[in-house]
């Protein structure tokens, strides 16, 4: 019997298998709006059989871009191509989620393939924002350290956002705190140099995302799933770490949080990651086993076997998947035959099975 092809219930929703496919950016948007190419970006995913299907980072504000060309949910006008691709996912039996983010300091960027670096402001570019005013690179703008009203504001996008993702049908949310992005930054005394009732102590640090979890269950139905994306380390000596990140998730999962998406790094250039296969699983497992909360392993889990594995040493409770996904939509369909398991196609597709 294999475990990721079981199926998992999280609050109201069942997710048919437990392979997620990890929020991806896509680099492909106008002032935010989904189009066609995310229509078939992420219902491929959904016609390869994953059982959850999350955006890429979609921006709870203009200014929380990472570039001038992602995904947004800011304006109600977002709704509509955004309903499309969900009723799209649910259609073909996969569940869609969203991943709202906030870049902060890690914003204003031009599409990469074309100019890796910030776009100045009178080219489309804009004031970053951060918990203190320290650059990622050293070439990049200066950010605005947030004042009191600017974190207000932070956590009302984030409330209208999720108001907006439930009005569109996604089943699943996802607070994004990982990867260097804004309220990661407020996590790690390396971008936290504050002195106030956000900086400083670790009561602190967590503050921000606390509130903005708390701002999102205001209008996130009990019952539905809630996730949350960190880095569990730094991966560098004095920020973040995997003591912290378990503390955390002990008061995330108190706090109604209900997946903890493992994730590492993303906050400093002078991070050393030992880059291997399945490097970050070990964080999933360690939050598990302290806290009890379900998990997401992520970080080059690219075969059957390897998820497989996972799941049955109890390491995580989902496996999320990223670039072995852009590689192979379908790869779902064919783990399940390396597996043994007798998964359906879609109707379309099911001669070719």
């Amino acid at each position: 019997m294999s475990i990721l092809f079981s199926s998992i219930q999280i609050k109201n929703v069942v997710l048919k298998n437990r392979i997620v496919v990890s929020p991806m950016c896509e680099y492909s948007s106008i002032d935010g709006f989904a189009n066609n190419w995310h229509l078939v970006h992420l219902g491929s995913r959904a016609v390869g059989g994953a059982g959850l299907i999350i955006t890429e980072a979609t921006a709870v504000s203009p200014e929380g871009r990472i570039s001038i060309a992602d995904l947004g949910i800011w304006k109600d006008e977002h709704k509509a191509k955004l309903k499309e691709i969900v009723d799209f996912i649910h259609e073909n039996g996969s569940v869609a989620g969203v991943q709202l983010a906030h870049a902060g300091r890690k914003a204003s960027f031009d599409i990469p393939w074309e100019n890796p670096a910030q776009v100045d402001k009178d080219k489309g570019g804009w004031d970053t924002v951060a918990p203190s005013a320290i650059q990622f690179n050293p070439k990049d703008t200066m950010p605005i350290a947030l004042d009191a009203t600017g974190i207000e504001k932070v956590k009302s996008d984030f409330k209208a956002a999720t108001k907006r993702a439930l009005d569109v049908g996604f089943s699943v949310v996802e607070v994004h705190a990982a990867h260097g992005y804004l309220l990661h930054q407020f996590l790690s005394p390396l971008s936290n140099q504050r002195n106030d009732e956000y900086g400083g102590r670790f009561e602190n640090r967590i503050r921000l995302l606390l509130e903005v979890v708390a701002a999102v269950k205001e209008v996130w139905p009990s019952e539905n799933p809630l996730f949350v994306r960190i880095s569990a380390t730094d991966w560098v000596e004095g920020g973040w770490n995997e003591e912290e990140s378990v503390e955390l998730a002990k008061i995330l999962k108190e706090k109604g949080v209900d997946v903890i998406d493992t994730s590492t790094g993303g906050l400093s250039r002078a991070q050393q990651i030992p880059v291997a296969p399945g490097y970050q699983i070990r964080f999933a497992e360690e939050i598990k086993k302290q806290t009890g909360i379900l998990t997401g392993a992520v970080g080059l889990i690219t075969e059957a076997r390897q998820a497989e594995d996972v799941l049955k040493q109890n390491q995580a409770d989902l496996v999320f998947m990223a670039r072995e996904l852009l590689r192979n939509p379908y790869f779902p369909l064919h783990a399940a035959k390396q597996l043994n398991v007798d998964t359906e196609w879609p109707s379309q597709y099911e001669r070719a099975k």
